[in-house]
């Protein structure tokens, strides 16, 4: 399998690998600038990306090439091709390869460093003491990339997860979060090498546009991520909130209800009917406290977080609404905790057992999942 993918990447990339290896080095000062990087790429012309990287692959001079969160597109655009040609010759499916992109676009920006935080190298900044692979084998993209995707394959559920949850749980990284903000960039590049490669795509399942759109939770947050307020009181509202004027009415009716439960104990169980009376299990659980305050703005939700993720409609992180509910913890498919947004970046949420409802701000929040019932 090796032989194959190694085979794509000298076949098609040879006139990039024979341009001398110092281009495809940096210093490890370069690597750390990753870590800082507080872009979001968001709206990225597809078909803008697809006709840059064919001038690069046919063989254009790269100060004619533009591609935004590519400052070296002679040299990032083969080593994407060498991610997506394993990832192809591995049988892995085009999630996965954007996941690989995206995680080497946070880890290297796309560049095969000879250096980094302590041992790492190479693309995807792996450690030859943490068994990825001599120096020299993690320095060969091929090898790197294969390495990857066979740690990628054996995370369960994997391909239910967001592209930053998957790249951490593969990478381990001190900014888990900072995947996310390559996605658009990792699937316009994913989408525009896989076209130079015939098979690439057959015996995968189709999606309506659409469908696969708002199926992902999507790359970077909202604009407003809660830290304005400042730090929040448990079971209190942070000064200066008001609901958003723009809610809809039953959604400001649930918001207006949840809010009534503030500082009310959480109670596994519980159905939320109660909250602020003697017995524990009329106070409110996580799903307990969306199915009531829906209820009473005339909205029937089912019972538990496990249902409720399939309740109304997926939509993207990017997009939220007031009233949305989120989930985190456990897997997109299958996750374990909810809350609603209220707008302005703070969600309300009934959080575990011996903490009360609270509102905390967004940024606290591992997005898994989020659905529009309105």
């Amino acid at each position: 399998m090796k032989g194959i993918a190694a085979a794509i990447g000298v076949v098609v990339l040879a006139p990039f690998l024979l341009g001398g290896t110092a281009m495809m080095m940096a210093s490890s000062s370069e690597a750390t600038t990753n870590a800082s990087f507080s872009g979001c790429l968001t709206g990225i012309d597809t078909d803008k990306v697809t006709k840059e990287v064919t001038k690069i692959l046919d063989g254009a001079d790269a100060k004619n090439v533009h591609i935004q969160g590519l400052d070296l597109p002679a040299e990032q655009i083969p080593n994407a091709q060498t991610i997506v040609a394993t990832g192809i010759s591995l049988d892995v499916p085009k999630k996965g390869q954007i996941i690989a992109i995206a995680t080497a676009m946070q880890e290297s920006r796309l560049r095969n460093l000879n250096s980094g935080d302590r041992d790492s190298l190479g693309l995807f900044q792996q450690r030859p003491s943490q068994g990825w692979g001599t120096a020299q084998q993690i320095r060969d993209p091929v090898h790197a990339s294969e390495q990857f995707y066979k740690h990628l394959l054996k995370v369960d559920g994997w391909q239910q997860m967001k592209v930053t949850q998957a790249a951490q749980t593969v990478q381990k990284s001190g900014y888990p979060d900072a995947y996310a903000q390559w996605e658009d960039l990792a699937t316009a590049l994913q989408k525009a090498v896989a076209a130079t490669f015939p098979s690439a795509g057959k015996g995968e399942p189709t999606k309506a546009k659409d469908e696969d759109a708002e199926s992902s939770v999507g790359g970077c947050a909202p604009d407003k991520d809660g830290t304005s307020f400042g730090r929040i009181s448990e079971g209190s509202v942070p000064k200066g909130y008001t609901i958003p004027k723009d809610a809809h009415p039953k959604a400001r009716k649930a918001i207006e209800w949840a809010m009534h439960q503030l500082g009310t104990m959480y109670q596994w169980g519980g159905s939320c009917t109660h909250a602020h009376g003697p017995d524990p299990m009329g106070r409110c659980d996580c799903s307990s406290l969306m199915q009531q305050a829906y209820a009473h703005a005339d909205v029937k939700l089912t019972r538990t977080t496990y249902t409720q993720v399939n309740e109304g409609k997926a939509v993207s992180a990017k997009n939220l609404k007031p009233g949305d509910l989120i989930f985190s913890r456990g897997t997109a498919a299958r996750p374990e905790h909810v809350g609603m947004y209220m707008g302005e970046g703070l969600v309300i949420e009934a959080p575990r057992t011996s903490k009360p409802v609270r509102i905390t701000p967004i940024k606290d929040w591992d997005v898994l999942a989020v659905r529009h019932v309105l």
